[in-house]
């Protein structure tokens, strides 16, 4: 697992805390790099590098997984153009809107 991955496990633990109004399960694919699946029906939320289904997922490089936690990266300018793609239910990413 790379450091970055490590790195953007942890913030996204630390932006989302041990409780949110995500109320789902959510997964960051950065293919070869690795996952962040976010657990956030449990409670206190899971956030780990585990692959396992989720309602969401999100598939981006992780560079594009860093820039999006930095908020260098427009979630719906990235999603439009083409820099993350969405599978799955699309209202949960609406809400990790107010997350990251």
């Amino acid at each position: 697992m790379s450091m970055h991955l490590q790195t953007c496990t942890e913030k996204i633990r630390e932006k989302l805390g041990q409780n949110s109004s995500l109320q789902a399960r959510l997964k960051f694919d950065c293919a070869s790099e690795g996952v962040v699946f976010v657990d956030a029906i449990s409670v206190p939320h899971v956030v780990d590098n585990v692959d396992r289904e989720a309602d969401c997922t999100v598939s981006l490089s992780l560079e594009n997984l860093c820039a999006l936690l930095a908020g260098n990266l427009n979630p719906v300018a990235g999603f439009m153009s083409g820099q993350l793609k969405l599978a799955g239910d699309m209202s949960i990413a609406m809400r990790l809107q107010k997350v990251v």
